[in-house]
């Protein structure tokens, strides 16, 4: 099958999705969708052991774009984009991201919530939705559990960006490696799981999972509510993403 933005491969065991709308892989919902009916069509599949994001062109992905996030987009945006997370959810199988340069917004989001993240030095990880007037929804979800209460409301309060050491530091991805050795190292990273068995790396995980009490579904469905019977109702949330689009500082009303 032919897709536009995205391509994929399967061997060995490892299913890859490779993000590929230059030059920045910003998302839009096109792309979301090549992407879901991937991780659709892998549903099930018995000899699928980890599933790999990585990327061409000159970032891993600079976020959502923020032009089909306006007005009644917006509902539709956020039910592709989730849909993402759903399936890998669903798939019961590790995930696993491949970055490098920005990964930021909804990039971010993709890469923090697979199980496992390589990144190049020069890689940067960031949510700076907020200084545009919304929230990331997965990262409000994903984060916390991932590095804790008081570092994740640091990063998605105030959208800093932080680099690779730093993301590593905090627990945030698995290994830093020197970016001209990323893809190489990529394999070696993956390599492990794919003589395992998908059946038993199923179960682990399920495992894992259940061990944290962390149930996707109910806390996401809660999150969305939020963001958009809430968030996208306000006027600083239509301020932000209007200033953005049009290049100019949002004039916040605080309401």
């Amino acid at each position: 099958m032919s897709y536009r933005f995205i391509s994929v491969d399967f061997k060995d065991g490892l299913g890859t999705i490779t993000l590929n709308k230059p030059p920045l892989n910003v998302l839009n919902i096109a792309m979301m969708e090549e992407m879901n009916g991937v991780l659709k069509e892998w549903q099930g599949k018995k000899d699928l052991k980890v599933v790999l994001f990585n990327a061409k062109g000159k970032c891993f992905s600079a976020g959502v774009d923020v032009g089909e996030h306006m007005g009644d987009m917006a509902p539709k945006m956020i039910e592709a984009f989730h849909r993402i997370f759903r399936l890998m959810d669903k798939l019961s199988i590790p995930t696993a991201a491949s970055v490098y340069s920005s990964c930021l917004g909804g990039g971010c989001e993709l890469a923090v919530f697979c199980d496992l993240v390589i990144a190049g030095e020069g890689a940067k990880f960031g949510q700076p939705e907020i200084q545009v007037g919304v929230f990331p929804p997965v990262a409000a979800q994903i984060m916390p559990r991932i590095i804790g209460r008081k570092a994740a409301m640091e990063l998605v309060l105030s959208g800093k960006i932080i680099s690779a050491a730093e993301a590593l530091r905090m627990g945030l991805i698995n290994k830093v490696v020197k970016d001209e050795e990323l893809e190489r190292e990529t394999e070696t990273f993956v390599k492990p799981y794919l003589s395992l068995s998908a059946e038993v790396l199923r179960q682990t995980k399920r495992a894992i999972t259940a061990g944290l009490m962390d149930d996707l579904e109910p806390s996401l469905q809660k999150i969305e509510t939020i963001y958009l019977q809430g968030l996208m109702k306000t006027h600083d949330a239509r301020e932000g993403l209007n200033a953005f689009l049009e290049k100019r500082k949002p004039a916040w009303k605080n309401e």
